[in-house]
């Protein structure tokens, strides 16, 4: 459930609670829009003069927000597939990156843009590139709507990153806890 209040015409967030926890408000969506807007300005700049076509991987389910939003943005032709990975199991990262859907199109030789909605500890990130690579990938490029800079520690590099967060548990803009918050606009962290 989530409650707003209405004070001149202007959305004030409140705490939201989901199962077991409690969210208060963390990143209101005009700061997130705007972190978009800028991160597809860096994406544009790059692609604009290429000739190829890129393909956006939407890293399931958690960035289909971000993904939509910034396709919106991009001022290129590009094309969009899905994979579906999974790390976490409620608020904790397993350290384990399951693969529950596998890639939907041939990949061999083509620039592959990672969507992702947030990058932690990064294994999923490290696996993902590992296996686009050995699918025969031409290039591949990492965007992300969120980093946790504190707990990131990979050698892969990230090329496009959106904002940078504290090393805390959020949901919401396609961020879940157990699958639920995933389509607030906003984005709360747990109180």
């Amino acid at each position: 459930m989530i409650k707003f209040a209405t004070s001149k015409n202007k959305r004030k967030m409140d705490e939201i609670i989901i199962e077991d926890k409690v969210f208060v408000p963390y990143i209101d969506y005009s700061r997130i829009s705007k972190a978009i807007d800028d991160v597809a300005v860096k994406i544009n700049d790059d692609f604009k003069s290429r000739k190829d076509v890129p393909l956006l991987l939407c890293v399931l389910n958690g960035s289909i927000m971000f993904t939509g939003e910034l396709m919106q943005r991009l001022e290129f032709p590009c094309e969009l597939t899905s994979i579906r990975l999974s790390s976490y199991e409620g608020t904790t990262s397993t350290g384990v990156t399951k693969k529950i859907m596998g890639l939907t199109c041939d990949i061999t030789g083509r620039t592959v843009i990672i969507i992702e909605d947030i990058v932690d500890t990064g294994r999923t990130i490290v696996d993902l590139k590992t296996l686009l690579t050995k699918a025969g990938a031409g290039e591949v490029k990492v965007c992300t709507l969120l980093l946790k800079p504190d707990v990131y520690k990979q050698s892969v590099k990230l090329d496009y990153v959106a904002m940078e967060i504290d090393n805390k548990f959020i949901v919401g803009h396609g961020l879940d806890y157990n699958q639920l918050g995933r389509n607030y606009k906003d984005i709360y962290i747990l109180k």
